[in-house]
């Protein structure tokens, strides 16, 4: 049986892997930090496996000390800020679907591990900035997915209860958040995360394509719109 979830007032997106297609930017501004370092064991899937957590967080892993993080970090933002329009877009039919579903009175924010200048970019970049209330990003609160905090955060700036959000993300890390915040959780099957990866995080229910939203919230039984879903 279909799952059956309240209509949410307001929906919160991460970023990366959701929204827009940065991947491709992402894992080759790893690649140009590691090359900048000398290093030769960059790993790429071990990297998208962090994805959608804090750049610091992610080149911990893989560096001797915190001068080493900062140096790869300041590395990564070279080739990012030189590359991102080239190497950034949005999934199909993520415009449409975000600014119809602002039109329609939803209540929209970002919540990312990225910075907020780097998010509002990215969105501009896409033309879907002006929809969103709020960006959450890595300076917006201590803690980050796969913790709570930067969900509560944009409920807070929303003035919106838990029961009333839905959050869609592409990443574990997103469920994690999502599920631990009290959210209602959307795993996203589009982005670089598989359903198999994203499943032991249990979302609420999938999404195989971002414009399914706009069927899904359509009524104030969103649940009889869900028949697609495990």
């Amino acid at each position: 049986m279909a799952p059956s979830l309240p209509r949410p007032s307001a929906i919160l997106f991460d970023l990366d892997g959701t929204l827009i297609d940065s991947v491709t930017l992402i894992v080759e501004s790893a690649r140009y930090a590691f090359e900048a370092r000398a290093r030769t064991d960059f790993d790429e899937l071990a990297w998208l496996a962090d994805l959608g957590m804090p750049l610091p967080t992610m080149f911990r892993r893989f560096a001797a000390d915190e001068e080493e993080v900062a140096s790869l970090i300041a590395a990564y933002r070279e080739f990012q800020v030189a590359n991102h329009d080239a190497l950034v877009t949005a999934y199909p039919g993520v415009p449409e679907t975000v600014n119809t579903l602002r039109a329609m009175g939803f209540r929209l924010a970002i919540v990312t591990s990225k910075s907020e200048p780097l998010a509002e970019r990215g969105l501009a970049h896409v033309g879907i900035l002006e929809p969103f209330e709020t960006i959450v990003g890595l300076h917006g609160c201590t803690n980050h997915k796969p913790h709570p905090e930067p969900v509560h955060v944009a409920l807070e700036r929303l003035g919106v209860a838990p029961a009333d959000a839905w959050f869609i993300g592409d990443s574990p890390h997103d469920m994690n958040a999502g599920r631990a915040a009290g959210v209602t959780t959307l795993g996203a099957l589009w982005g670089p995360f598989s359903r198999d990866q994203i499943a032991p995080s249990a979302p609420d229910a999938w999404l195989d394509r971002i414009t399914d939203l706009l069927r899904f919230v359509g009524t104030s039984d969103a649940g009889r719109h869900l028949t697609q879903w495990a």
